[in-house]
């Protein structure tokens, strides 16, 4: 019981903020002369209005949720990685590189690619967290310079060393190496049912195992870990290969799922984004999945809701930026003592009146 009210209280910061943001955007909306209830109800009509726009909804959530999905685990270990996005490029690189060159098709080749950018968004977080438990080293700029090398890596590879012909990008890879789609008509693949498998996996190992408490602990507080004869550096290296691992996999799912090429502008943001919905989501997995899902539906609907309302879509940016500066207040005010006090309080009262 104590583990589900700690699960749902994940979900009250982010519904709040989600919540204030919209009450915001609203506002915002009436002043430009919009009715703030149709331009909602056109917003949502525009995600999920269709099966062509729950589709298009659930494949703008994939990479998202796998990018927010590895910066939660990261966190949620005490390691900072913010370098999901170049964890995810090398995941895309690798998927394309054993997909177009190794000449398995199928469900093979589809696993095999897979596994190829698991493993090497895996090592691509292994390298900073080496550094950062044998030389010191800060893992948070290692990180974000090893993001500048896979986006330069990439470039070298549409722009010279397997180039179409005719533009700056590579060819596409085989259509039997691709990942279908789920249901026909709708444009997600199973791309999308892999990351919400590697949410709830992430969700049962962190609180139902031992091996995710010891990893939490070692998030809270290293010291005390260490005296308890956790091998913190262990779970350190762990966290960082596991975080680049789940990268890597929503890079090679995104590969062969939605873009089937390495082009300019591939996956660029979303590390960066997965960090931000890590973080409103409280470093719980599947309040991540839910915000990145979010997010998803704020950017496809927002289309529609210019086209019907005249509302423009930098609102939804508007209201996605207030979502996170309402969460990271809303984490800042947690934590002060006061609502600690205040919060036992409360329940003091509470559990009293229950006897």
């Amino acid at each position: 019981m104590e583990k589900l009210k700690r699960s749902l209280g994940s979900f009250i910061v982010p519904l709040l903020s989600i919540i204030l943001a919209f009450v915001i955007g609203g506002i915002i909306m009436a002043a430009l002369g919009a009715n703030p209830f149709d331009a909602v109800k056109y917003l949502f009509q525009g995600a999920f209005g269709s099966k062509a726009n729950i589709g298009t909804t659930l494949t703008k959530a994939t990479p998202l949720m796998f990018t927010s999905l590895c910066a939660c685990f990261a966190y949620k270990c005490g390691v900072f990685n913010l370098g999901g996005e170049g964890q995810f490029l090398m995941g895309s690189i690798a998927a394309f590189v054993t997909a177009y060159f190794s000449g398995v098709t199928g469900f093979a080749g589809v696993l095999l690619a897979l596994l190829a950018g698991t493993l090497a968004g895996g090592i691509w977080g292994m390298i900073p967290g080496l550094l950062k438990i044998g030389r010191g080293q800060n893992e948070m700029i290692i990180s974000i310079m090893l993001n500048y090398v896979a986006t330069l890596f990439m470039g070298v590879l549409y722009t010279s060393w397997i180039r179409d012909a005719s533009v700056p990008q590579t060819p596409a890879v085989d259509d039997l190496v691709k990942l279908p789609r789920v249901i026909t008509g709708m444009r997600f693949t199973w791309g999308f049912v892999i990351a919400v498998v590697v949410g709830l996996v992430l969700y049962y190992v962190l609180f139902w195992t031992s091996g995710g408490f010891k990893l939490r602990a070692v998030g809270y507080n290293m010291t005390a870990s260490r005296f308890n004869g956790i091998h913190v550096k262990r779970c350190m290296l762990t966290s960082f290969i596991i975080s680049g691992a789940i990268a890597g996999l929503g890079g090679g799912a995104e590969l062969l799922g939605t873009q089937f090429r390495l082009i300019n502008g591939f996956g660029a943001g979303y590390g960066f984004d997965g960090v931000a919905m890590a973080l409103i989501g409280q470093l719980h997995p599947i309040a991540t999945m839910v915000v990145a899902l979010f997010f998803a539906v704020l950017r496809v609907g927002s289309t529609t809701m210019q086209a019907a309302t005249g509302v423009p879509t930098s609102v939804s940016d508007i209201i996605q930026a207030l979502v996170i500066v309402f969460s990271v207040a809303g984490m800042a005010l947690t934590k002060l003592p006061e609502f600690q006090a205040w919060k036992d309080r409360v329940f003091s009262k509470r559990k009293a009146g229950d006897k």
